[in-house]
């Protein structure tokens, strides 16, 4: 039988071999996962009884739609809160991060992040970066963070000191990707001691997660450990490749009842949004987000353990807990980087003839490049690549819907790279 690595030169041929052999114990444990929580989504669509009615869309005000009330049931259920908000209305994660955020604080009250500061877009949403209209800055919403230690973990001693002296801090933030900082995410048990250590020092704040790239990345979820409110995108990895937008938020009940009130409005909250044609994806989405979000992960082992080999500087090791989608390598100069996010792009089954061009984008700071040849725009849940075009030129990968597809493409990136 004819390989499908037969064109590439013998040695990529034998360090294909070499890393399939060794990361194929890591692959097994992430399968293990995939059944674990597979498991789970099947018994909640089991306890409520999903049937073919539910996949109905409403329009209009969406009043009664029994298939949204459903499955915002199971998302809460899923993820061990009292309540969830699952809309196609919020457009990103984004969008239900701000939602979420500006749904709690008010004129005067500090919002503090204890991760260091936040990726590019949420900086945006503040008003840190960028001169937009409508930022927490222009309502008086104060903003403050801890920076992180060295070796990019919380700088617990510094926070201490800075929670017990801001008594208008309201909200807590912990961001669990890594966004476009080199620091390495945070696993489900990181962000349960970062949770404990808040409750200790102020109880009465709202601790919120940015959960974006993390759903199903492990066995555990933030809101297993007592987080108020958490954010997730539904084309990442909560849509599983089949849901085309929207977003969710999952917590304490008056704190969906608030962000759903400032996304609609006072006095509607829940009770309006239309679900169109979104219903059908939603639910298949996130029966199959177990399976989607492992065949990322293991994409991204491989991908690690391949460069690893080729002496790239990449993070996390491929034999790194694993706690997200992303998986980052540093190429130290701005034309490699290029050149393999190319690669990305011409072995995407949507738009490989296009060449990617660094270019200034919507909430970035700097020039980012990106490869997403992807079947819904944005979704990196689908293999994708990007980065900022800033030292020390870090390209984020992530995503794939098969392993198989995220094995051939990043190994023909490493050929066309490296070896040409």
């Amino acid at each position: 039988m004819v390989s499908w690595k037969d064109k590439f030169p013998e040695e990529l041929q034998k360090k294909i071999e070499e890393v399939d052999q060794k990361i194929a114990s890591q692959l097994n444990k992430m399968d293990e996962q995939a059944l674990y929580n597979q498991q789970r989504v099947l018994e909640l669509f089991k306890k409520h009884h999903v049937a073919e009615e539910d996949l109905v869309d409403s329009t209009g005000y969406g009043y009664d739609d029994v298939g949204r009330e459903k499955l915002e049931k199971i998302f809460a259920d899923y993820f061990k809160t009292e309540d969830a908000y699952v809309r196609p209305q919020m457009v990103s994660g984004t969008h239900a991060i701000s939602t979420a955020l500006f749904s709690i604080l008010r004129p005067g009250d500090t919002l503090y992040y204890l991760t260091g500061m936040p990726y590019d877009t949420i900086q945006e949403v503040i008003g840190v970066a960028g001169n937009n209209p409508g930022t927490m800055d222009e309502f008086n919403i104060k903003f403050s963070y801890t920076p992180l230690l060295e070796n990019g973990k919380v700088d617990y001693e510094t926070a201490q000191n800075t929670l017990q002296d801001d008594s208008n801090i309201k909200v807590v933030a912990i961001q669990r990707s890594r966004g476009y900082a080199t620091r390495d995410s945070f696993t489900v048990k990181e962000i349960a001691e970062m949770i404990k250590f808040v409750k200790k020092l102020i109880p009465n704040a709202v601790i919120f997660i940015d959960n974006c790239y993390g759903e199903f990345s492990e066995a555990i979820e933030p809101t297993f450990y007592g987080a108020d409110l958490m954010a997730g995108s539904l084309f990442k990895n909560a849509g599983a490749g089949i849901v085309k937008g929207g977003a969710f938020l999952v917590g304490n009940h008056d704190l969906i009842e608030g962000a759903a009130a400032r996304l609609v409005a006072p006095g509607v909250g829940k009770g309006e949004g239309a679900t169109w044609g979104y219903m059908r994806d939603f639910y298949q989405g996130f029966f199959m987000a177990p399976h989607t979000t492992v065949q990322a992960i293991k994409g991204s082992i491989y991908t690690a353990a391949l460069l690893e080999s080729m002496g790239m500087d990449v993070s996390p090791a491929w034999d790194a807990p694993r706690t997200d989608l992303v998986q980052t390598v540093i190429f130290h100069k701005p034309e490699p980087m290029i050149k393999f996010c190319a690669c990305i792009q011409h072995y995407s089954a949507m738009n490989s003839y296009v060449d990617p061009v660094p270019s200034y984008m919507e909430g970035y700071e700097d020039k980012v490049i990106m490869a997403s040849g992807s079947f819904t725009e944005g979704s990196t849940i689908e293999l994708s690549s990007d980065g900022p075009l800033r030292a020390p030129y870090a390209l984020y990968i992530q995503g794939g819907l098969s392993y198989e597809h995220v094995k051939v493409a990043i190994s023909n990136a490493v050929n066309e790279t490296f070896y040409k």
